[in-house]
């Protein structure tokens, strides 16, 4: 079996350690797992190297689901209760039911740990002042970077979401050098901005931090981000079951690179064979977490269905990653994979002649679609020829994605606007949305 290979040669030693004691008390911390491992006829001291990983079964989203619903609150697959957490967590419910993740003191130290390496990474200092304009309830965004800038010494402003006009406030008096948001959120405070009769950019931000959905790693997005406010950007990647942040982009590097330490264990797999998929530059496959030291959320092989492609490596030879969806938002169109995502971006390359908005009208739920896959679009503040330029995006989707496309060009400011993360699909009957 291959060693996972985003784990750092110097730290192989200790995580096989940790993973070790972490899955030989697996079976009497938590009853999801002794079943687990029992129906798999696998033990704990099955693993002897980190290869041995790949021996054990995965954990999904819906097991976890199914677990909190049998053992509310937090499910049988938890390793802790309630007294020894000190604070509660959901996911986003992308897919789903929203489930609860609890954090113990320990779990807390490691996830600040992991975030702090990841915004380091990404370009954050003591000397930056932070607009912190994340959801700063549930979502694992919000409190949990906050305590991570909060480490490193930055000074954070804790907007949140909802409150634009007191992050314009903000912009104005407390000399902020770097946003960190939803990439959705940087298109859309800009925006904002912008219908104030003021510049963006005149608020003098060098940095932009983004996460929580695919866009940061977009070039025509980013490139649209980075016009917009005069600052660089950079994206991280988390997952709210295993930690906020887990991959870091350092600028210029193009691509985010591991930044879990000894705290998580990351494979990538082929998401229909389940295989491992050597990360080299090029391959593509889904990302595999496994916490090695963690208290109240012991998960074992968690499949995240976030979609990577590796982009090269980094100068000490780590595999550097682009996230280019979920594969619980592709669609499949006369067995061509799309995502969502990479159709916004198409469409994003044709500006200022469109705004950049899209959604995909789905005639029923996903994920297989019938050609022509409807797409709306925002024509901008200069579109030429609407006609014209319905069919040159026509014409770009079907030859960057291979898939035959029915562009409808709507006004600006038609389509939805979000403050956290952008919804790229909707039924045709509106009362059947995603």
């Amino acid at each position: 079996m291959p060693t996972p290979s985003f784990v750092a040669p110097a730290d192989r030693e200790a995580v096989t350690s940790l993973l070790r004691a972490q899955l030989d008390a697996l079976p009497t911390r938590s009853p999801f797992y002794a079943e687990k491992f029992a129906e798999h006829g696998i033990k704990p001291a099955a693993l002897v190297s980190l290869g041995d990983l790949a021996k054990f079964p995965f954990t999904t989203k819906e097991m976890l689901r199914q677990s909190q619903a049998a053992a509310p609150p937090l499910g049988r697959h938890a390793g802790t209760g309630l007294t020894e957490v000190i604070r509660v967590h959901a996911s986003t419910g992308t897919t789903g039911k929203p489930s609860w993740v609890g954090v113990t003191r320990s779990d807390a130290a490691a996830w600040t740990e992991i975030v702090s390496r990841a915004f380091r990474t990404m370009g954050a200092s003591k000397e930056d002042v932070v607009l912190h304009a994340a959801g700063l309830t549930l979502f694992v965004g919000g409190l949990p970077i906050r305590d991570a800038l909060e480490d490193i010494g930055s000074t954070v402003i804790p907007i949140g979401t909802g409150a634009s006009e007191k992050a314009v406030l903000a912009l104005e008096t407390l000399g902020v050098t770097a946003l960190h948001s939803t990439p959705s959120y940087a298109r859309y405070l800009a925006e904002y901005v912008r219908g104030l009769g003021r510049d963006p950019r005149e608020f003098g931000i060098k940095k932009v931090f983004v996460g929580g959905e695919p866009g940061g790693g977009e070039p025509a997005f980013r490139a649209r981000v980075e016009q917009e406010w005069g600052a660089r950007v950079t994206e991280g990647l988390g997952n709210a079951d295993m930690a906020p942040v887990i991959f870091g982009e350092a600028p210029g590097s193009g691509g985010m690179r591991f930044t879990g330490g000894r705290h998580v264990l990351v494979e990538l797999i082929d998401p229909d064979s389940g295989e491992p998929v050597e990360a080299e530059p090029g391959a593509t496959g889904e990302l595999v977490y496994t916490s090695v030291d963690r208290q109240c959320c012991p998960l074992v092989r968690f499949r995240t269905r976030d979609r990577v492609k590796i982009t090269g490596r980094a100068g000490d030879g780590a595999p550097l990653i682009r996230c280019v969806g979920r594969t619980d938002d592709m669609l499949i169109v006369l067995g061509v994979n799309v995502f969502p995502s990479a159709v916004r971006d198409l469409v994003q390359t044709k500006h200022p002649r469109t705004t950049g908005a899209v959604q995909i009208v789905l005639p029923s739920q996903g994920p297989r679609v019938e050609p022509p896959l409807r797409v709306e679009a925002e024509w901008g503040e200069d579109p030429g020829d609407r006609e014209q330029l319905r069919h040159e995006i026509e014409a770009l989707i079907r030859s960057r994605l291979s898939v035959r496309a029915s562009v409808t060009l709507v006004p600006p400011g038609s389509l939805e606007r979000s403050e956290m993360k952008s919804r790229l699909t909707r039924l045709a009957d509106p009362e059947r949305q995603l």
